[in-house]
């Protein structure tokens, strides 16, 4: 009787163990819900792709919408672009996600979106404001252009200097933001976008520090 109670035991040990490991694995499931803005891309594939390194047939998966829906499941944790077939790309705006766990919803359409979980939350909120930033951005270099055009220079440069300084704001939003979420996928993305200093080699081939935001060295 004892032997049996202690097989007993060990087969429950490991049901339990399984069934943990089971939740474990389903809680690092990042599950893609996704939906499009027009139901012109009915039967049409769309792909979700690393954003870094090799795209491959084992790296890229790739669905074909229903309903204007679609859907994807990945189990790691990185940076994706969900991407369309490159033949009906027109007039939609690509989207990057963050594999992570929990449920994604995304919309594609000519203003994409991803929310559902901390990181695309926080990526959606970055990608508003840097669609904000570049747009006025593109703004003041058209007014830039046209005032030396037209001889103003003063006014250019008093333009260009509010143009930098707008984009210094920016800069600084966005390495904030990285800190704030330092060690995880979207932190390390937005880290590496605007750091704060950079390599310069020189012809005798030794190297200096720039700072990147003056372009002047730091000694």
């Amino acid at each position: 009787m004892k032997q049996i109670k202690q097989i007993l035991f060990f087969l429950l040990a490991i049901m339990g163990v399984a069934t943990l490991g089971g939740c474990q694995q389903q809680a690092q499931t990042c599950h893609i819900y996704g939906v499009m803005g027009s139901d012109q891309y009915e039967g049409k594939r769309i792909f979700l792709v690393p954003l870094t390194g090799p795209a491959t047939a084992e790296t890229v998966d790739s669905i074909e919408i229903k309903d204007r829906r679609f859907e994807f499941t990945t189990d790691t944790m990185q940076m994706y672009k969900v991407l369309m077939d490159y033949h009906y790309r027109m007039g939609l705006q690509p989207l990057i996600v963050v594999g992570e766990p929990g449920t994604v919803k995304v919309v594609i359409d000519s203003v994409s979106h991803a929310t559902g979980t901390p990181q695309n939350d926080s990526l959606e909120q970055w990608k508003v404001r840097t669609e904000m930033h570049n747009h006025r951005m593109a703004l003041m270099n058209r007014s830039i252009a046209e005032l030396r055009s037209l001889g103003n220079i003063q006014e250019a440069d008093f333009l260009k200097q509010r143009k930098d300084s707008f984009h210094l704001v920016y800069k600084n939003y966005t390495r904030g933001m990285a800190k704030n979420m330092e060690g995880t996928v979207l932190g390390d993305f937005l880290k590496d976008l605007y750091p704060l200093t950079y390599k310069k080699a020189l012809p005798d081939g030794t190297t200096i520090t720039i700072d990147a935001d003056t372009n002047e060295e730091i000694h």
